[in-house]
């Protein structure tokens, strides 16, 4: 069986795993996001593409001509700047009041291990493995070579774009365009992990940003201020 394709299904199962935890755990602290199973079912859809990762020139899931340092641990310190970045600046460089419940980006812990992660995997599924694979297999089916490159920059800006403008922020000023540079870097930065690294390496980045500031700071909160 295709690799990346028994990769991509056991990242399904932790989320229906994530499920499970949901409904048979009681939340005394706050109410939680929980997916359905109608989710998993949703994430099936980026099975094909997983199939077609050759015509558009991304490496399959764990290919053994990526080293480790580009595949995860480049990665992994990426998101965790980020992921520190984001902590610092909203919990301790903004003012707000202080929290008297759970804020809603985070969740309780260790629920949020699985929350967190089919999050991060849905978005990079949706916001950048499927719109880029698909961008560039056509573009590789109808364009000449040279106009490949181009085309690929042009999806990872726009796919970059989505989630910031999506989540456009609120507050000071310096907030709001630091909110938006920050996220839009990090896309961008995924989309070009994608193309050189795989999908893991995407999905990496994300995963330690959502380690930091949605699960480290949920459980500062719940542990050490509630």
């Amino acid at each position: 069986m295709n690799r990346s394709l028994v990769i991509y299904l056991g990242f399904l199962a932790v989320t229906i795993i994530g499920i499970f935890v949901g409904h048979v755990t009681s939340f005394d602290i706050a109410t939680p996001r929980i997916w359905n199973y109608e989710n998993v079912l949703f994430m099936c859809i980026g099975i094909p593409f997983i199939f077609i990762l050759p015509k558009a020139g991304i490496p399959e899931f764990w290919e053994s001509q990526i080293s480790l340092k580009n595949r995860v641990w480049l990665p992994v310190l990426i998101g965790l700047a980020f992921g520190f970045a984001d902590l610092l600046i909203v919990e301790y460089g903004l003012e707000h009041p202080p929290h008297k419940e759970l804020p809603p980006y985070t969740q309780p812990f260790p629920y949020s291990l699985f929350l967190f992660f089919s999050g991060a995997f849905e978005i990079e599924v949706f916001y950048r493995l499927i719109p880029i694979i698909l961008t560039l297999v056509i573009a590789r089916r109808f364009a000449n070579e040279k106009a490949i490159p181009p085309i690929f920059w042009g999806i990872a800006l726009l796919t970059s774009l989505r989630e910031p403008l999506e989540q456009f922020p609120s507050g000071p000023l310096w907030f709001i365009i630091y909110a938006l540079l920050s996220g839009f870097a990090m896309n961008l930065i995924q989309a070009i992990y994608l193309k050189k690294s795989g999908f893991i390496s995407s999905l990496l980045i994300r995963l330690s940003h959502y380690l930091i500031w949605h699960i480290l700071n949920g459980v500062i909160i719940e542990f050490f201020i509630l």
